[in-house]
């Protein structure tokens, strides 16, 4: 009898699995995210170049957990889910390269995963035009292979809301609600603030809806997510509040700040735009992020008329949601800040240009089907030509630090070491020594504390050509590298 009654349940399983024309269906649907995911990958290794060095918050993030090299002081808005990221790879090898095709490949992986979770909400094509609208960007392209947060944040808000969305319609799939939870607790590992402000259209449609296991499960993602924050709060800032409270004093104090210009700024590829002046970025590089709610408000208005308006409109929202506080309350800016509004702004976009070019019938419109892709290309294009002017300036600058490091090592300043002022954190990393402030955003040492290490280690501080010393390193002995004076702590 028990066998017979576990026949019946391996047949019934059977019969449940995808088989014949609608696995190949399915397995066609999938064939061009991979694909897509594969060019995305390789792109940011033939565009970026493994052999980037690192950058400032990347050392940040990286030094955390590598041997190789002393942490640099963590402030209180960062999170540790970069450094976890990165672990696998960092905690072992110093090797750039090496951490860059790590991070490349995991990137492409995880656009494919994320792109997965909206297939049943939008056709293939709309989700393979959406991710490549959102992956040609110059500043995905740009952060994929770095360790940097917000492009995992994107992703994470690409699976929460495709898998919300498919979850509500599909109540008995298990999986879409730990997809559902992974999604919200990579947000909140990487930016527990930036987390809690894409899930704020989730969590209202799943209050007002009274959807109570999708509100339980999304807040148990977030919760899961912001655990190590939460905890590193109490240990080392005082508490809750009061690392938030450091976390805005460190980005300027939030309030209402307009930064919609500053953001229109760092388009042309600033990396940092603080402070953000100077002029406008050519109409060519900052044409498509005015289209960008036009075409949004298109693709609500098919989706209306299609009779599918939630699953355009909360994409919209959390897009909105992410973007609002990094338009309107910080003020500086980075491209890098709006990546998650632009990932769940792609696909309701890419839903628009389809309908642009094709009816509802599926016949295609002449004059649109010629002029879109003419405008797509011309926007790919800019992307790669402001991407190329990104990539050599950062080349530059991180060469410039590379530089600096192996004229202090001439100077005598080797590991262990400690370096204070003008760029300490990241020429520090490249030189080996730690590095240290008695002011500023990075404070994490004394005056007094920088003097006891001087009678142990070798200690500099750096200066723009010209500038004037603090006073402990003002008896220094001077010496004069390309753009840097560098005063050099007398021996032990």
């Amino acid at each position: 009898m028990t066998g017979g009654a576990h026949a019946i349940l391996v047949q019934r399983r059977r019969d449940e699995q995808p088989t014949g024309p609608r696995a190949t269906r399915w397995a066609r649907g999938n064939r061009p995210l991979a694909a897509l995911a594969a060019v995305f990958a390789l792109a940011q290794l033939a565009l970026v170049r493994p052999a980037l060095g690192l950058g400032w918050d990347e050392i940040v993030y990286v030094s955390q957990v590598t041997s190789h090299h002393p942490a640099a002081f963590f402030s209180a808005p960062r999170s540790r889910g970069v450094s976890l990221l990165v672990a696998p790879v960092a905690s072992w090898s110093s090797s750039v390269p090496l951490l860059r095709v790590y991070l490349a490949l995991l990137s492409g992986i995880a656009l494919y995963l994320a792109l997965r979770c909206w297939r049943g909400l939008f056709p293939t094509r709309v989700l393979v035009l959406g991710g490549a609208l959102f992956a040609s960007l110059w500043m995905t392209l740009f952060y994929g292979p770095q360790a940097m947060p917000n492009y995992w944040v994107a992703i994470g808000a690409l699976i929460s809301v495709g898998c919300f969305l498919r979850a509500r319609a599909e109540r008995s799939s298990l999986g879409l609600l730990w997809g559902l939870a992974a999604g919200a607790a990579l947000m909140a590992w990487m930016r527990p603030t930036d987390a809690v402000y894409v899930a704020v259209p989730l969590l209202v449609l799943a209050l007002v809806r009274r959807h109570a296991r999708l509100l339980l499960v999304l807040v148990a993602g977030l919760a899961a997510g912001a655990v190590p924050w939460v905890i590193e709060a109490y240990a080392g800032f005082g508490g809750l509040g009061e690392r938030l409270a450091e976390a805005s004093r460190i980005q300027g104090g939030l309030g209402w700040q307009i930064a919609v210009d500053d953001q229109l700024r760092s388009l042309g590829g600033r990396a940092l735009c603080r402070p953000c002046t100077g002029p406008m970025p050519t109409p060519l590089v900052t044409l498509w992020w005015f289209a960008l709610p036009v075409l949004a408000g298109l693709g609500l208005a098919v989706a209306v008329r299609a009779g599918r308006t939630g699953r355009t409109l909360v994409p919209l929202a959390c897009a909105a949601t992410a973007a609002l506080p990094y338009l309107f309350m910080i003020g500086y800016a980075a491209p890098r800040f709006l990546q998650p509004a632009y990932a769940l702004l792609a696909i309701p976009v890419a839903d628009a240009l389809w309908h642009l070019v094709r009816t509802p019938r599926g016949t295609w419109r002449p004059v649109a089907a010629v002029v879109v892709p003419l405008c797509l290309a011309g926007h790919l294009a800019a992307q790669l030509a402001v991407l190329h002017g990104a990539v050599s300036r950062n080349t530059d600058s991180r060469r410039d630090w590379d530089r600096t490091a192996d004229a202090l090592h001439r100077l005598g300043v080797r590991p262990p070491c400690l370096l204070t002022g003008h760029e300490a954190i990241p020429v520090g990393y490249y030189t080996g020594c730690s590095s240290g402030a008695t002011s500023g955003n990075n404070e994490n040492i004394t005056v007094a504390g920088i003097l006891r290490t001087a009678d142990r280690l070798p200690v500099a501080h750096l200066a723009p050509a010209g500038g004037t010393p603090p006073r402990y390193a003002r008896s220094w002995p001077v010496h004069r590298i390309p753009g840097l004076d560098v005063r050099v702590a007398p021996g032990p």
